[in-house]
């Protein structure tokens, strides 16, 4: 059996639409941070399904540059993450209402 582009579609789609839910349901903000990196995942997941109909590697270059850029904003996000929680003592993004207020 072999996988059609539309089998890759929809696993985007989906992975898209999970992280989607997570990012508006979910007031954690490691959770949330989650939920960005499904939905970029389930980009590169259609940049490499549809790659396949590109003569050239522009689809595998730029999902590789997706995947480094992923990688950053994880590294710059986690470290605001961890000084928000040192100054809040929360994680919770209700919580944090503005950067200003005492809690």
């Amino acid at each position: 059996m072999t996988l059609s582009l539309e089998h890759f579609l929809f696993f985007g789609a989906s992975l898209f639409c999970i992280g989607l839910a997570i990012v508006l349901t979910k007031r954690n903000a490691i959770v949330v941070l989650m939920g960005i990196e499904l939905i970029l995942n389930a980009a590169n997941i259609n940049l490499i399904a549809f790659s396949q109909y590109d003569p050239g590697l522009g689809g595998q270059m730029f999902a590789l540059f997706v995947m480094i850029l992923a990688a950053a904003e994880v590294a710059v996000a986690l470290a605001i993450v961890l000084n928000v929680y040192k100054y809040f003592r929360s994680s919770n993004l209700d919580e944090i209402s503005s950067l200003g207020d005492e809690v």
